[in-house]
Order: structure tokens, then C-alpha cells, then sequence
């Protein structure tokens, strides 16, 4: 047998005829293995792809009715041609090369349930053709990894130049679906390589390695994808499927992808220490490690994923709950700076903290609390605002006699998209203005280096504003003016890398759907970035190490 080619040929043979051919079938070609009838030239069968349940369907109700399949016009044959093509038919059908080839279409036609004869035609000549083999999917690395780490997605056993769709899929822990798909070809030798191969289109086009996790979509709208278990990893499905068309097409090959959120070594600990309630990691290595307080937005509850992530990079990381969980209050209408406090001493007095100071991380209001957090509380060291403000909002701040109330909005100023969508990006009022200049965090007062993270496309409030009234502020005091870096294009939800953008979702404080602004590249492109400078960040000013940023690949 050449090189390149099937050996899983069926053996047949047909009498002469003219017979009208399928457009656009597969073709299963049937050369003669086991005799030949005399004067009977070598055809092929072209079967369609439901057709294709060659396994227990070919050995047995068509085996049975094969003399009344094959008697074709008034030709009949031979006893000894049709023992041959069973026996032949039943050597293939139990190959299990052959099972794995996917002939048969997934669902309720495939297999023994045919609802119907197979439709039966000749084609042209017996020739050699390529095989449509399984293709194999192949990751690199092979086993799990860490969902902010790169991987490498590579195809091969396909025909050159062969187009296919890559499909991705992921379920939460609540079941919600995410996909993606993209269209690409193979190249000369039958290998697709994401790494060096475009995509044609689909859920994005273009050199896109990871493309296939940063482009999930939810299947039901206003999802967003969280972890909501840092114990378990996301199971992401990989299907190659054949052609480009959506309609029908045939799965070729399929790989599960398990990315895990907790690097292998780093340590889980819940703290119920007085009024805290948190979990902290820890790095594997011996410590102790720069710390930091992680803080999520108004959505409520504990989310541990970003630092359970971040604590592989050598921090020790402690996610803080801070309303909506166990016995925290159940609302923001007010909160005491000094529950904040209480858990800042609490990871500066931990063993495995180095000091003096640690660091605060926060995104929407957590990081809005982490401005407050610098503000007036003592041994901040660094301080990373992912698309914070500078104001209060959503209700009071109590610390040692002094309130921030929170400032006014205006909900006549909501615009509403063609989708039916809130963009609250208006609501809010203006700091300058009376009375709401008492909302303003005295900013001024922090000891802190700044880091603030801002998406230009943020639809939630103007972070952008915030980010640069903050840096006015502390320079108009003689302190370090603060990093500003700024994503065109991202929206609000900066999350650690190949989280999907969530375009729209519910909003606690709203209490209903908004828009939460972005474009699907060009977020992923800022949160790989973001992602990388905050961990320089932090190890610069936490006395970290440095220069541990490593990618796989």
C-alpha cells in the first residue's frame, strides 16, 4: 500500500451500466478482494454520510437482504461473490481503525438505527483516493495547566489543504454553556497549527492561537464566565469538524482540555479569623512571599479564581468577601473601613507574609474600596485599580468618624441600547459638583505606588476620568504620580487571560441588564497585558522576585 493512503478499502465489484452519480457525497471506493465475476468491470458505491454506520449495520440486516440490494437490472451474483463480500465486509467492520474513523454521523441515524435503506448507486472508476481518517488533536503541554498559561493546539491526519471548523465548548459549575468555533484549512502536509494557521472566520478571524477560549460565547445571553471552584478545573471540549458549511458536517476529532485554577503545590486556606472571611493562597516554595488582598466588585459573594491564579506566581493572595456571604451583611448601603482593616492586619501578621506592607488588588467597586483601603488604612505598600473610581458609590463609608457618602445618580441619564440594554455609563454624577464633592476619597492621603488599569471602552462608569482626577491629586500633593496604562477597546471586566468578554450581563446595583462595554480581541489582547503588569507591579514594589514571568510556550 502507498504511502499516504488507506488500506480500509471494502471489496466489491459491479457490472457494467451507466448510473447516474451523486454530486458532492462521500465516496466509499470498493475494489474486488476475494474474485471477481467475469466481464464485471470494478465500480464504486456512493454512499451519503448517514449512510456511513459501517460497524454493526453493514454485518447485519443489509448483509441479510444483500442479494435483493445487489440485483441490479437482471444481473444476480454468484453464491461464492457474495460469501467473499461478506467475509470482507465483516474483517472491515470490526476493524477498529475504522471505528475510530467516524464514519457514521453522530445522533439517532448512526450505527444499527437506520430508519431506512442506504441509498446505493455506482460511481466512476475504482481509484485511489486519500482516506478521510480521524484526525488527531494535539495540545501541548499534554497534560492540564493553569487557565492564565498558553497552549498549543495542533491537528494532524487531515488531507492537504483540507478545510475544517475547530469548535470549543465549556459548561460552568452551573451548567451554562460557552462556544466558540473558527474555520480554518490544513496546510500542505495535513497538519493545522493554530500557532501559524488563521482563522478564516467564525467566532474570530486571524492569527489567533487562544482565540478559541477568549471568543466564548455564552449560549444564553447575559452569562458571564466565572470559577466559581478553584478545586476543580474548566473542562473545555475541542471538536474538529469537516468543511466549513454549519450544515452537516462530520466530526473528524475530539479532545478535552482541562484547565485547572489552582497551580499544582499551592496552598488552599479558608480564614474565619474575627469578622474576616477570606481564603488565602500560598505559593508552593518556602516563604514567606509578598501578600496581597484581592477584592472583587459589587456582584457580592467570595471569588477566589484571581488569586487562587495569582498565588502561582509567588504571592501569597487572600481573597476577601465583603458583603453576601455567610454572616456579612447582605447589602453595600453601608460599610465600616475597619472590617477592611481588620483583614489587612491579618495577612500583614501572617507567617507567611513578608513585610512591612502588603498589596491591594480590585476591580469595579473593589477597586473603588481599594482606593478608600490606601487612603486611610496603614501599611499599604502598592495598590492595583483595575476600572475603579475615585468616588464613593452605592453607599456609605464609615471609618473612625469620618463617612464618605455616596454620590448621587440620575437614572433618567441611562440610555438604552437597540438590544434592550442599560448603558449606565452616564448615571453617575459629577465629583465637582455640590454636594456630591463629599464622595470623593481623599486619595491624597495614600502612601501607596498606584497601578490603575483602564479599559477607554468601559461602559460602566468613566474609569478613565477616575484614573487621571486620582493622578492630579496625589501629584497637586507632592506624591509619586501613578501608572496609568490604558486598553482601547477593552470593557469593564479586566480578568486574568482567555476569560471571554462578557458583553452584558446583570448588575446588582442597577438591578437589571447593562452593557458592560468592549470588543473580544481587543479585550483578551488587554487582559494578557494587564495580567503580566501586574505581577511586575507587584513584585516591584513588594520586594518580590522579579523576572519570573514565564510562558510555556
Amino acid at each position: 500500500m502507498r504511502d499516504g493512503w488507506c488500506s480500509s478499502y471494502f471489496p466489491l465489484s459491479f457490472f457494467s451500466g451507466s448510473w447516474k452519480k451523486l454530486p458532492h457525497i462521500w465516496q466509499v471506493n470498493i475494489l474486488m478482494v476475494g474474485g471477481k465475476e467475469p466481464g464485471v468491470p470494478e465500480r464504486a458505491l456512493d454512499l451519503e454520510p448517514e449512510d456511513l454506520g459501517l460497524g454493526w449495520w453493514l454485518v447485519g440486516s443489509w448483509l441479510n437482504d444483500l442479494r435483493l440490494l445487489l440485483r441490479l437490472g437482471t444481473q444476480i451474483f454468484s453464491a461464492q461473490w457474495i460469501g467473499n463480500l461478506k467475509s470482507s465486509l465483516k474483517m472491515v467492520a470490526s476493524s477498529p481503525a475504522l471505528l475510530r474513523a467516524g464514519l457514521c454521523r453522530r445522533g439517532p441515524k448512526s450505527w444499527a438505527w437506520l430508519h431506512r435503506s442506504p441509498k446505493v448507486r455506482p460511481g466512476g472508476p475504482v481509484s485511489w483516493v486519500p482516506a478521510r481518517m480521524a484526525a488527531t488533536v494535539r495540545l501541548e503541554p499534554a497534560g492540564r495547566c493553569c487557565w492564565d498559561e498558553p497552549v498549543r493546539i495542533v491537528v494532524r491526519g487531515l488531507a492537504p489543504g483540507q478545510p475544517v471548523t475547530l469548535c470549543a465548548s465549556l459548561r460552568d459549575e452551573k451548567d451554562a454553556l460557552f462556544r466558540a468555533h473558527a474555520r480554518y484549512c490544513a496546510d500542505a502536509g495535513g497538519e493545522l497549527d493554530l500557532a501559524r494557521a488563521p482563522a478564516l472566520g467564525g467566532s474570530f478571524a486571524g492569527l489567533e492561537p487562544m482565540g478559541l477560549l477568549w471568543a466564548l460565547e455564552p449560549e444564553k445571553p447575559l452569562l458571564r464566565l466565572v470559577k466559581r471552584d478553584v478545586q476543580t478545573p474548566f473542562a473545555v471540549e475541542l471538536e474538529v469538524l469537516d468543511g466549513h458549511d454549519p450544515e452537516a458536517r462530520r466530526l473528524l476529532g475530539r479532545a478535552v482540555h482541562e484547565r485547572d485554577f489552582l497551580r499544582p503545590g499551592v496552598r488552599r486556606e479558608p480564614v474565619r479569623a474575627g469578622r474576616v472571611r477570606a481564603t488565602l493562597f500560598l505559593p508552593p516554595e518556602p516563604g514567606p512571599f509578598p501578600g496581597i488582598v484581592d477584592i472583587f466588585g459589587a456582584g457580592g459573594g467570595l471569588l477566589e479564581y484571581r488569586a487562587s491564579l495569582l498565588a502561582g506566581k509567588g504571592f501569597a493572595v487572600m481573597a476577601l468577601a465583603y458583603y453576601n456571604y455567610e454572616d456579612l451583611p447582605k447589602g453595600i448601603e453601608t460599610l465600616h473601613l475597619e472590617y477592611f482593616e481588620e483583614a489587612v492586619n491579618y495577612l500583614r501578621n501572617h507567617p507567611q507574609v513578608k513585610g512591612p506592607g502588603v498589596g491591594l488588588l480590585g476591580i469595579s467597586k473593589g477597586g473603588e474600596l481599594c482606593v478608600s483601603m490606601a487612603s486611610f488604612l496603614k501599611g499599604i505598600t502598592a495598590a492595583v485599580i483595575i476600572n475603579g473610581s475615585v468616588v464613593n458609590v452605592g453607599g456609605a463609608l464609615h471609618y473612625k468618624g469620618e463617612t464618605l457618602p455616596p454620590i448621587g445618580m440620575n437614572r433618567n441619564r441611562i440610555k438604552v441600547t437597540k438590544d434592550g440594554f442599560a448603558d449606565i455609563l452616564d448615571v453617575l454624577n459629577s465629583p465637582f459638583e455640590e454636594p456630591d464633592q463629599k464622595s470623593f476619597i481623599p486619595v491624597e492621603r495614600a502612601e501607596s505606588a498606584f497601578l490603575f488599569l483602564v479599559s477607554q471602552d468601559d461602559h460602566n462608569w468613566k474609569s478613565e476620568f477616575y484614573a487621571n482626577e486620582a493622578s492630579k491629586r496625589l501629584q497637586a500633593h507632592g506624591k509619586e504620580k501613578p501608572q496609568i496604562i490604558c486598553y482601547p477597546g477593552a470593557g469593564h471586566y479586566i480578568e486574568p487571560p482567555y476569560f471571554p468578554l462578557c458583553r452584558a450581563s446583570l448588575h446588582t446595583l442597577v438591578g437589571g441588564p447593562v452593557i458592560w462595554g468592549g470588543e473580544p480581541r481587543a479585550h483578551a489582547m488587554a487582559q494578557m497585558d494587564a495580567w503580566k503588569q501586574i505581577q511586575i507591579f507587584f513584585h516591584k514594589n513588594l520586594g518580590g522576585e522579579k523576572g519570573t514571568i514565564i510562558s510555556k510556550l
